[in-house]
């Protein structure tokens, strides 16, 4: 029988992971963090040297696998220390709960128990899963506080005899099965365990004849960084191990395309997906193993990933390369067990089942057999043909893997034949969203036993498993390195990584051990990053994304640049500060995203107010949370006014409230909450900077929090998350912060502050806040301008639809017209002119004089007034202005 060795590797990797994790010493961990911490507080903000720690920097490229090794193995480990650590919330402690030991043994130098609880525990700790971290003791620990973290101690001030991390293996109704490591404590990574005290008491406890309890409390889950640590250590056989090591492109001399598509699809692509977005696609044709699209706020980053899966799942491969030699990948000669497995597939007596009705590809594309010359066309709706291109889409979380699957089921993809359907897809994992649930593997499971009949059982759950996973397939990072995907071991041809700049590089690799020809990573550096909890592992590099390293080393980037979200006063920031002034408009987008309420200079497209009396402060029970009580009171303030003048706003659909500290979160939820009753989340929308990414809203308000003499403004200083809370709004970003705290030593924010300065949107706002909302202020506030005869046109043909488009523009609105910096054009190049009710008779005496004027301009307008006075269907004269139309 064959050796695996990929598995032996995993298995290897797996096995030293969880022995260096289940020796250490809780207590001794918690303590070495407190030094740190003190270290950090007497820096009083200075930088620490992390690298005197003994522990590498992430680079840009790496010599050889023992070097990328080395470098990110104790920064994951780092990282494992941190989530250990990590505070939790209250409701998420569970009392210490007591537990016999029933059944002891050994194996490969792991300690294996059964724990049994009593049923009603059992019941109260239904959180309790596989892969989970307990803490196991001889005596009874507790959860403690001291006003600002909480940490595990036992009653007594002495640390307990007997105490071992512990891994959940399995559960079942009334008992658990742990893995434990009892041989010593691992304290440095290159050196043996060494022997001590605690763990030979465990090790005499749980192997005693008498009837043995311990109390366990569960620490955190081990599942997502476990196999981010069997990808790290499987560097060595990954596709592509050199390209990833190195950061650049290998033995590439063609830019000619991989594969090609059909005409109606070229043709489909070329009209309906801009420049930018077409260029991503033709590099997803192309030869590249890596192919790095980047998608700031936006730019349509979804409809570009459509578009790369019509591409790909209607593709064919290119037959011959510029010299005419094959371009066709072949694999090693089949083994006699491979040859058996097809003479099985070739004989319906052998097998039961009709091979027919699995047509084998004639064309090569799998890379096994070689090219006939016929070439078949790619799959259709209800085709037969069962051989298909097999997509494997990841993204880091939940919600956004789950943001994928419903685009895709709303909009479909194409065909070759330029027709719109919805490919066969499957959702694995865990915690889908309802609306996405129809494409779970349990529900097509389930459909598919219903459908066909039969398959009963665990084998025939397995079967259904196996045929659901050859269509294209969706997951998350983590879960793409489960034990689902292992079994079946087949390869993917393309995995697709959205949110990519998301996820820390050995996220990134878990789902390249599954197998791949070619990767596309589709994220933005500048926006939100990696979430690492180790300050030290943070500061070292170990957020990173793949994406950014790549990016950083040189490799060739494809950046989607047309936006179609925000409107040009909120672009013009974010294009300038983070994307070098490369993001442009889209067609349009003025008038999709101006709205009445811009009619005042406080309401936007954009402002900054200076709240410079307000205090931050840390509540009780807190943690590490941040909140700001008077930037609260503003922010209600400014909804009430909001939604009071402009009822529409009224909506959760329409309008949010983000912050970067959860506790302010939790009080703008608090006062929303007893202003409005319960139903209060229909009307404004209360999220973190971290929950906000990808959603986009007509009006976003952005409480900033920090206010202190010291400039100390914590995470709010990553550029990426402030790019994020910026480019959130579509009509209306409204920014709520201290301006001498934020500017004082972050370039970015004092950047943010000098352009609102520049634009006259920088509004300092002093208590009582209700004064600034007076009428009298406000009104100083209201924006006179004139309006172009191409707004008054769109506002007539608005108004025949029930809406109103009428609203003053930014003051800086003349920076984007034709004329560059903003200044009015001389009447030679335009004509211009205001009409207003009081003094429109010293301009105008009646209607034939108005006509005649337009007709001497030479203005190829048609007059669109058909009366002076007040009355008429059009509108009246007064209320209307005529401005520039091009002769």
């Amino acid at each position: 029988m064959a050796v695996d060795k990929d598995k032996l590797q995993e298995d290897a990797a797996i096995a030293r992971f969880y022995r260096i994790i289940l020796s250490w010493d809780y207590f001794r961990l918690r303590k070495e963090a407190n030094k740190l911490k003190d270290k950090q507080q007497k820096s009083k903000g200075g930088e620490i040297d992390y690298e005197g720690l003994g522990i590498a920097r992430v680079k840009d490229t790496y010599k050889d696998v023992d070097d990328y090794i080395s470098t990110y193995e104790p920064l994951l480990f780092e990282e494992v220390k941190a989530q250990i650590l990590q505070e939790k919330d209250m409701d998420e402690l569970e009392d210490p709960r007591e537990n016999l030991v029933v059944e002891y043994t050994d194996v490969d130098g792991f300690h294996l128990a059964t724990l049994t609880r009593d049923q009603g525990d059992m019941e109260e700790s239904r959180s309790i899963t596989q892969n989970d971290l307990l803490l196991l003791s001889g005596q009874k620990l507790q959860w403690v506080t001291d006003g600002k973290e909480k940490y595990i101690q036992p009653p007594s001030a002495k640390h307990p005899r007997d105490y071992a991390f512990a891994l959940v293996e399995s559960r079942q109704a009334s008992s658990f099965r742990i893995r434990m490591y009892l041989g010593g404590e691992v304290t440095n990574l290159e050196t043996d365990a060494v022997e001590c005290p605690r763990l030979l008491n465990v090790k005499s406890l749980v192997t005693s004849t008498e009837r043995r309890f311990f109390y366990t409390l569960k620490i955190c889950s081990l599942s997502t960084i476990a196999r981010e640590y069997v990808a790290l250590r499987s560097i060595g056989s990954l596709p592509f191990k050199d390209i990833i090591l190195g950061a650049a492109e290998k033995n590439i001399n063609s830019e000619g395309q991989a594969w090609k598509i059909s005409g109606p699809l070229q043709e489909y692509i070329k009209e309906n997906l801009n420049e930018s977005q077409q260029n991503a696609i033709q590099a997803g044709l192309s030869r590249k193993p890596f192919v790095l699209i980047q998608g700031p706020p936006g730019t349509g980053k979804t409809q570009t990933i459509l578009g790369l899966l019509s591409a790909i799942l209607h593709a064919t491969p290119a037959r011959m390369n510029s010299r005419g030699e094959s371009t066709i990948k072949r694999r090693p000669k089949l083994s006699r067990e491979e040859k058996f497995k097809h003479w099985i597939k070739a004989s319906p007596w052998l097998s039961g089942r009709n091979p027919r009705e699995q047509i084998m590809p004639v064309d090569g594309d799998d890379g096994v057999f070689p090219t006939t010359g016929n070439e078949l066309k790619p799959e259709v709706v209800n085709s037969s043909r069962k051989y298909r291109v097999r997509v494997l889409v990841c993204a880091p979380s939940n919600s956004a893997l789950d943001e994928i699957v419903l685009r895709v089921l709303n909009y479909g993809v194409r065909d070759e034949s330029d027709h719109s359907y919805n490919p066969k897809i499957v959702r694995i994992g865990l915690k889908e969203h309802h609306s996405v649930r129809a494409v779970s593997m349990d529900e097509l499971v389930e459909r598919k036993k219903g459908s066909i009949g039969g398959g009963k059982g665990r084998e025939g759950a397995e079967r259904f498993r196996a045929e659901i996973l050859e269509e294209s397939v969706f997951s998350t990072l983590s879960f793409s390195g489960s034990s689902l995907f292992s079994k079946w071991n087949r390869d993917f041809d393309v995995v697709i990584i959205d949110e990519a700049a998301q996820a820390v590089e050995p996220a990134t690799l878990v789902p390249l051990t599954n197998g791949c020809k070619q990767v596309f990573l589709i994220g933005d550096p500048v926006q939100l990053p990696a979430t690492v909890i180790s300050t030290v592992a943070n500061k070292l590099g170990y957020g990173t994304s793949l994406f950014e390293r790549f990016q950083r080393a040189g490799y060739p980037v494809t950046m989607l640049k047309m936006q179609y979200r925000m409107h040009p006063e909120i672009r013009s920031f974010p294009s300038a500060e983070f994307y070098s002034e490369s993001l442009e408009d889209g067609p349009n987008i003025i008038e999709q995203t101006q709205r009445s309420w811009h009619d005042y200079r406080c309401f936007g497209p954009f402002c900054f107010f200076d709240i410079h009396q307000g205090k931050e402060s840390k509540p009780e029970g807190s943690g590490r949370s941040v909140v700001n009580v008077a930037e609260v009171d503003f922010i209600m303030l400014l909804y009430h006014n909001l939604v009071d003048k402009y009822p529409e706003l009224k909506s959760s659909q329409r309008f949010t409230i983000i912050s970067p500290y959860r506790g302010q979160v939790t009080l703008f939820k608090e006062r929303f909450r007893s202003t409005f009753g319960v139903e209060s989340d229909k009307f404004v929308d209360i999220t973190t900077i971290d929950g906000c990414q990808g959603r986009e809203k007509d009006v976003a308000i952005f409480s900033c929090v920090r206010t202190n003499e010291h400039g100390k403004i914590g995470f709010l200083s990553d550029f990426r998350r402030m790019n994020v809370a910026i480019t959130r709004a579509k009509s209306s970003v409204l920014v709520v912060g201290s301006a001498s705290t934020l500017r004082k030593r972050d370039e970015h924010w004092n950047n943010l502050i000098e352009s609102a300065e520049k634009r006259d949107c920088l509004l300092k706002v002093s208590q009582p806040y209700t004064s600034f909302f007076s009428d009298e202020n406000l009104e100083t506030m209201a924006i006179k301008k004139e309006f172009s005869l191409e707004e008054v046109e769109n506002d007539e043909v608005d108004n025949y639809a029930g809406s109103n488009n009428f609203g003053g523009a930014d003051p800086a609105e003349g920076e984007e017209n034709d004329y560059g910096d903003g200044a009015m054009a001389t009447i030679v190049d335009e004509m211009y002119l205001f009409l207003a009710p009081h003094f429109f008779d010293l301009f105008i005496k009646d209607k034939s004089e108005a006509e005649s004027t337009i007709e001497s301009s030479s203005l190829s307008a048609a007059w669109p007034f058909t009366s002076i006075g007040g009355g008429d269907e059009g509108g009246s004269l007064e209320k209307r202005a005529c401005m520039r139309r091009r002769c």
